[in-house]
């Protein structure tokens, strides 16, 4: 004998958890790209800022130790700051969307 109001709790329950699963698979997607403003260098990052590429023109070649330092770590810096900003936008997304279910 099926009970209404379980079903409803189990179905319930079950839209949760797929929102869920659904917002890791897009967590686990993220991915930023920036590179420095001649071109030089380019770097990737994911969701968590976590380093997945990092390329170099020849132009690197023409800057000082402290200049190539200075490029690298200011471009994945903003590499870093895009990803968050999407992880961000999409918890906030996952949020908005939990509260109008409830």
């Amino acid at each position: 004998m099926s009970n209404p109001v379980m079903d409803e709790i189990e179905a319930r329950a079950r839209r949760a958890l797929n929102r869920l699963r659904d917002l890791g698979d897009e967590m686990a997607k993220v991915r930023a790209r920036e590179s420095s403003e001649d071109g030089a260098v380019t770097v990737e990052v994911d969701g968590s800022g976590a380093l997945r590429d990092l390329r170099f023109t020849s132009a690197v070649s023409r800057m000082s130790p402290g200049e190539f330092e200075q490029v690298v770590v200011s471009t994945a810096h903003r590499a870093a700051a895009e990803a968050m900003a999407r992880m961000g936008a999409l918890i906030t997304e996952f949020n908005e969307e939990s509260a109008a279910q409830t």
